[in-house]
């Protein structure tokens, strides 16, 4: 059962020939009942010992997970707070 869901992006510079373009994937981070969800990474509610985030301009911000493993980074646009609150209210 999914309790909360925070978008996220990741951007990726690809050069190929005499070109760069950049690319922007958008994903999402998934909250459940015992675990934490990205694309590439999961963390056990357990082992993720706070989140934060940090506003950067007029364009979102980062949201960091801090955990057992160190601390992730993830570029979000919108204000996460809901996706915070929700974690907390687990602990």
């Amino acid at each position: 059962m999914k309790i909360a869901i925070q978008p996220y992006y990741k951007v990726e510079r690809v050069v190929t020939g005499l070109e760069q373009k950049t690319v922007v994937h958008d994903r999402e981070m998934v909250l459940y009942p015992d675990k934490v969800v990205t694309k590439r990474r999961e963390f056990l509610v357990a082992d993720v010992f706070d989140m934060s985030y940090r506003k950067l301009g007029a364009d979102g911000g980062i949201l960091y997970l801090h955990t057992k493993q160190g601390v992730y980074a993830y570029n979000v646009k919108e204000e996460p707070s809901p996706f915070i609150e929700a974690y907390r209210r687990l602990m």
